[in-house]
């Protein structure tokens, strides 16, 4: 398997506060992308402390006969020992108070894809001709549109469309989706912070990936969003076989 990854501070933020990192165990690849949250450096240390803690725990615990099962219960804990890491952070230190960040993890293996989200960082599935979203954001627009009280139009241009209702490292516990989705030979997974899914439509991206060769289409993807504004950092990371 391969991944590739691109984060770009985009054209109006001074920092980049997201974090992506991919590594390959033995042709099995687990990738993180995180989106951090907090005043002034909060965020940035917020997520790079949660990218690292989470390989740092996946790591040392993992080893090549685990079932679904077990990968599921790793990337749960490994994703509750960064909450831990970055909350009691938070608590020591006045100036990161409230940081946190969202998090999407995605261990792929042949034929099977086990995925973690917390927050409004995605996973799309591409296979088939097809792309589809596979976490669900943890917003509180999304809450009101399951609710059914408001539409998917109306989610774009909320006022309150970028509230967090989940975010790793605010709350002592946290309870990430867990989601373990069958793939065959062809297929793409990608992870993107919102600085991507946020400016570009899902038929966009697609197309595009479409129109790529597997190397040009992370900075092809970042080039997309930068192109639509590029009003917030964009990162993202792609696997396939």
């Amino acid at each position: 398997m391969r991944c590739a990854t691109a984060t770009d501070v985009g054209l109006i933020r001074d920092e980049n506060q997201d974090e992506v990192l991919a590594k390959d165990y033995r042709g099995k690849i687990l990738a993180v992308v995180c989106d951090g949250m907090g005043g002034e450096k909060s965020g940035s240390l917020a997520s790079r402390m949660a990218v690292h803690e989470l390989f740092d725990h996946f790591s040392a615990n993992y080893h090549e006969e685990m079932n679904a099962e077990e990968i599921r219960a790793l990337l749960l804990s490994s994703v509750s020992a960064a909450n831990s890491v970055i909350y009691s952070t938070a608590k020591m230190d006045y100036q990161n108070y409230g940081m946190g960040t969202t998090c999407v993890a995605a261990f792929a293996e042949r034929g099977w894809l086990s995925i973690v989200n917390v927050g409004d960082s995605r996973a799309y599935l591409i296979e088939n001709g097809q792309i589809r979203q596979l976490t669900s954001d943890h917003t509180f627009v999304n809450e009101l549109y399951q609710k059914g009280e408001i539409t998917l139009e109306d989610m774009n241009d909320h006022p309150l469309r970028n509230r967090l209702t989940k975010a790793v490292g605010v709350e002592r516990v946290v309870k990430p989706d867990y989601y373990h989705i069958a793939c065959g030979e062809d297929f793409m997974l990608l992870l993107c912070s919102d600085g991507l899914s946020s400016y570009c439509s899902e038929q966009e991206m697609l197309h595009l990936m479409q129109e790529n060769t597997f190397t040009k289409m992370p900075q092809a993807l970042v080039d997309m969003a930068l192109e639509k504004g590029g009003r917030d950092n964009i990162s993202l990371a792609i696997i396939t076989n």
